[in-house]
This record gives C-alpha cells, sequence and structure tokens, in this order.
C-alpha cells in the first residue's frame, strides 16, 4: 500500500509536468519565490537519492543537484541550458528505479539506515515521509502549474 501511494504521488508530479513547453516548465510564476516545476522535479530526484541511495542502501552516493556548499542548488540551477531539463528527468527517473526496486527486493519495512539528520530510520518511515514529500510538492506544483496556464486538476 505504501509503494502504491509513493507511486501515485511521483505520477502525479509528472503529470504537473506534462504537455508543457521548456520555457514553461523553467518559469518560476511565483514572484516571492525559486519554485519552478523543473525545481520541483530536481529537488524530489536528491530527496529520493538521500533517503534511498544514501540512507537505506548505506551508499556514497552525493546528491545530483544540491550540495553542503549549495543547499539550494537544486531549485537555483533550474535555469535554462543545454540539457538541463533532459538532465533533470533523468536523474529523477533513475532515482525512483532505484527507490523502486530497493523497496521491493528489501526483505521486510523494518529494515533500518543511519540518518544524521533524524536518526535511524525504517524503510517503512522512509516511504510515509516520501510521500508527505511528495504531496507537499505536489500542491506547490497545482499552484505552479495553474499559474503558468491555467491548468487544474490534473
Amino acid at each position: 500500500m505504501l509503494i502504491d501511494m509513493l507511486g501515485a504521488q511521483r505520477t502525479t508530479l509528472e503529470l504537473k509536468c506534462a504537455g508543457l513547453t521548456d520555457d514553461a516548465l523553467l518559469s518560476r510564476p511565483l514572484a516571492s519565490t525559486t519554485l519552478s516545476l523543473l525545481g520541483l522535479v530536481r529537488h524530489l530526484a536528491d530527496v529520493e537519492r538521500r533517503w534511498f541511495r544514501q540512507v537505506l542502501a548505506g551508499q556514497d552516493a552525493p546528491l545530483v543537484f544540491s550540495s553542503e556548499a549549495d543547499p539550494d542548488g537544486d531549485f537555483d540551477g533550474a535555469m535554462p541550458g543545454p540539457g538541463v531539463i533532459e538532465e533533470a528527468w533523468k536523474a529523477w527517473r533513475t532515482e525512483v528505479a532505484f527507490a523502486e526496486h530497493f523497496a521491493v527486493e528489501a526483505p521486510s519495512l523494518d529494515i533500518e539506515g543511519d540518518d544524521d539528520w533524524r536518526g535511524t530510520v525504517s524503510l517503512r518511515w522512509v516511504l510515509i515521509h516520501l510521500i508527505e514529500e511528495y504531496a507537499r510538492h505536489n500542491g506547490h506544483a497545482d499552484l505552479l502549474r495553474e499559474n503558468i496556464d491555467g491548468a487544474i486538476g490534473l
């Protein structure tokens, strides 16, 4: 059930971005923030990577778009440039595929990893946290998409 709910949230992000031009994906339609749909894709790629590769799998896998030196690189780096959109979607899809495989192959939802921020966390906790993370950011995506082209309820 948790894996399916997370999958639905991931699909929602894709639907919020579907059918838009590159300029629209990169646009920041709300003057009060640096949020863009592409920034959300980049951010969620890093979120997936952090929790599944770094914390649960114990891999030495630096984040793709942000770092300690540039913690907002996921959003700030979502700027026009050659290949920036393809790179973001490729990274996101790669991390989602790793996470899906990891979750399905895990012997139990009770397997644990250590996180500097939260301490010891289980796969169950990570799945619930990612559902929450996607739900919050899909709310942002709702507002962004409506401001870009008026689309609602995707």
